[in-house]
Order: C-alpha cells, then structure tokens, then sequence
C-alpha cells in the first residue's frame, strides 16, 4: 500500500523471488507500471517486473492478503488505512514502514490494533520518473516486531519472505526502541537538511550545521527519555555516506518532496517532538525553530 520508494523497491523485490504482490499506486505512476511494468535501479541488481500487477483501490484484491507493507507518506496513513480496511482480515497483518512513531496506532485505530506490527524501513529510494524507481547506495532493510517482544509466527513467516527475496531483514525484540532509534536520527537529518536545502554529507561535514544536527538530536533523545524509552546519542558518521555509484548523494526522503513541492511529513518529524516536548516538560528549542521555519512548507510549496 504506496509503491514510492520504500514500497515499491521491497515490493519488486519480494515478487521477484516469487511472492504474489499487489501494488497499490496512482497517477501517471500507476499507468506506467500497468502499460511498462515497474523498474528499480540499483547498484545490488536492477529489477523489472513485467507485467505488474497494480492498482489504485485494495479492494481490487479478492484474494485473502497475508501481510500489507504500508509504506506511503506519513500524512496518508489515516486515508490508507480507511481504504485497506475491507481487505484486512483475521490471518492479514499490516507492517507499517513510515517515518515517525506512532502510525501503528493510526493504523490500528482503524483496523484493530491486533492486526498491525511497527516496522522500519532503512533504505534510500525514490520515484525518478512513472514507473521507475532509483536506490541509492547498498543500504536496504527492514526491522519489523510485535509491541510484547514475542517472536510470533506472523513475524516468522515475513522474515522468511524477505530472506528469499535476499534484502536485509530482522525481527526486534523492542521495536519501539527500534523506532525511536531511528527517529532520533530521521528528525534532526530531514529538519536540517530541509531547512539549508542540502543533503547528507554536506550537512555533517560543515561545523554549524553538524551541530545544529547534534543539538536537534539531543532534543530527541531527552523527549525519549520522558517517554521511558532508552536511545543512545547518535553519531551522524556512523550514517553510510553516499558514493560515486550512489549519485546523486543522499537526501532524506523530506527534502526530496520539498524539492519538489509536494507536502513534507512536518508534522511527524520536528513538530511532533515540539509538541512532545511540550506536554512532557522538555525543552526542544531546535527544533521549535526548525518546525516554524518549515511551516510554510508542509502543505506544499506556498503559493
């Protein structure tokens, strides 16, 4: 469910180890894939599946679905969820591969909470064109696990597809703390980056602006903290940096769409701690300015 750059790489990937994948796509995306099927380029092997089967409506699949990848944008989630509903039965399980830290409960409000597992995407893709999508680099994995720890036959079984389809997967024993790692990475890089307009390297190889990452991160760490939830401080050079056959250098997905003009997941990244912060008592000045500062922004570029 959403075939951008998450869904649709692990998408390709799994079905063409043999899985039977739906995508769930629209626009001139969509009717690219339906006319050309879908393409993925990548320095690990490039993919075309052809045909592809895609649609724009889940309830096009009759058949009992085993296991949904949520995987569009952050402010999509509560429409994606009321329109996977119908096809969401008692043996399905829905894995949400989103930014932030709380879609599972967004998703689960609506499909019953039972039904849903958190997950993590680490991988850096993107729709170049109808049809096409670009990874970036090596990086390509995904963290999925139950809110008890338990390892259950659900998670067993995805783990299984994702092995087969030979890309990188694991099952957590504390998938909040998992999100939350990765969360205290994604909100300082996509702030900083979107509001210098610069990607990755260039942010954390300049002093002010690599410690302007540190200070957001910081922010994030301590809301953590209130929350009973144990992250470490990160180090952004442990980040993989891009490479010569991973041009152009990596970007977070937030300032792709800002380049571009198309709405920003704000709210589920700065704004989100801000708030956070606010009804637990922790300061979060960082990014109070960055979450103002890209305000405009979120709904898409200001007219």
């Amino acid at each position: 469910m959403g075939s951008g750059g998450v869904g649709g790489y692990f998408g390709a990937r799994l079905a063409a180890a043999g899985a039977r994948v739906t995508f769930v796509a629209r626009g001139v995306h969509l009717e690219a894939m339906k006319r050309d099927g879908l393409k993925v380029e990548s320095i690990v092997g490039n993919v075309h599946l052809t045909p592809t089967d895609a649609t724009h409506d889940p309830a096009d699949v009759h058949d009992p679905v085993d296991c949904i990848l949520l995987a569009t944008k952050a402010y999509d989630v509560a429409n994606a969820a009321r329109q996977i509903a119908p096809i969401v039965g008692p043996a399905t399980t829905v894995v949400t591969l989103l930014n932030g830290v709380n879609s599972h409960e967004m998703v689960g409000a609506v499909v019953s909470p039972d039904r849903v597992i958190p997950g993590i995407a680490y991988v850096s893709a993107h729709i170049v064109g109808p049809g096409r999508i670009a990874h970036h680099g090596r990086a390509a994995k995904i963290v999925f696990g139950e809110l008890s720890g338990q390892r259950s036959p659900r998670c067993e079984l995805l783990l299984a597809a994702c092995q087969k389809a030979r890309f990188e997967a694991d099952v957590s024993a504390d998938i909040m703390k998992a999100l939350w790692a990765k969360f205290v990475l994604h909100v300082p890089l996509a702030g900083v980056s979107c509001l210098t307009r610069l990607p990755l390297d260039i942010v954390r190889s300049d002093a002010a602006t690599a410690g302007l990452l540190q200070q957001a991160a910081d922010e994030v760490v301590a809301v953590a903290k209130a929350k009973g939830i144990g992250v470490e401080r990160p180090n952004f050079e442990r980040v993989p940096r891009s490479t010569a056959a991973a041009a152009p250098v990596l970007k977070p997905s937030m300032l792709v769409d800002l380049e571009r003009g198309r709405p920003i997941e704000l709210d589920w990244a700065s704004t989100y701690i801000v708030e956070e912060g606010r009804r637990l008592g922790v300061a979060t000045p960082v990014n109070a300015v960055i979450a103002a500062a890209l305000a405009p922004w979120a709904r898409g570029k200001p007219e």
